[in-house]
């Protein structure tokens, strides 16, 4: 039997506890420490690199993060350390570091990123999380890398991103099946993460009757109150101003 109550407790901080007012960047080791000082679970997201190195950050490409017309899969570690996150002092952290910083302090929900899915993100992340004591649990839009850990990895908790997708420029059919959580019939996941925009969804709460649903991001009070009333537990941003 899985044990998902690490997801229950308390909140989940997106990309870590930051503030860039304060000098605290998305998904920077600083944002970690500042989520486990407070005891919340981290959301975070991963990345394989040209050389086979998993790193946590968000975006594709650097641009927005780090001021560079970059793709990240197409750069080594070495070159992305060329480079700090939002003009501060931090750089792009490995997995491994964080893995070593947490060091099962408070849970991890490892969101993976891959461009074109060829599973090699998800093998490398195996074997990291393999030999890691901690609670953690993958999430991911890509349905090929969630296919992948239910059949390589059966004892790991998973679940499926997902939304109605109605601000993205995407099929109509990509739009319904997301809205649908349809593909969760053949994925059959451990829990649901859903955009917490496309609430209330009737789809969304006939899922909760048998499993947990997190909703994502919750920025503000009014998205909090609705959030704790259609799930389980909340990915959160201003942490500080929601409880």
């Amino acid at each position: 039997m899985k044990n998902l109550d690490f997801l229950k407790g308390n909140l989940i901080a997106h990309r870590g506890f930051h503030n860039l007012k304060e000098g605290i960047p998305e998904n920077s080791l600083a944002a970690f420490k500042r989520a486990i000082r407070n005891n919340y679970v981290i959301e975070l997201d991963v990345h394989l690199t040209r050389d086979n190195k998993i790193v946590v950050f968000h975006d594709y490409n650097l641009k927005r993060a780090c001021g560079v017309n970059k793709v990240i899969e197409s750069c080594t570690y070495d070159e992305l350390l060329k480079y700090n996150l939002f003009n501060t002092k931090h750089k792009i952290p490995l997995l491994s570091s964080v893995l070593n910083l947490v060091n099962g302090k408070v849970g991890l929900l490892i969101e993976t990123k891959t461009i074109n899915f060829n599973g090699n993100l998800e093998r490398e992340l195996s074997k990291l999380l393999d030999d890691y004591n901690g609670s953690f649990a993958i999430q991911s839009f890509n349905f090929f890398s969630i296919n992948w850990f239910r059949k390589h990895k059966k004892k790991y908790v998973v679940g499926l991103l997902s939304s109605d997708f109605n601000k993205r420029n995407i099929s109509n059919l990509r739009k319904w099946i997301g809205k649908t959580l349809l593909m969760d019939i053949i994925l059959r996941t451990d829990f649901i993460s859903y955009d917490i925009n496309a609430l209330p969804s009737s789809y969304v709460q006939n899922k909760r009757k048998s499993k947990l649903v997190l909703g994502w991001t919750v920025r503000n009070k009014a998205d909090y109150t609705k959030g704790k009333r259609y799930c389980d537990n909340l990915i959160c941003e201003n942490i500080e101003k929601l409880e």
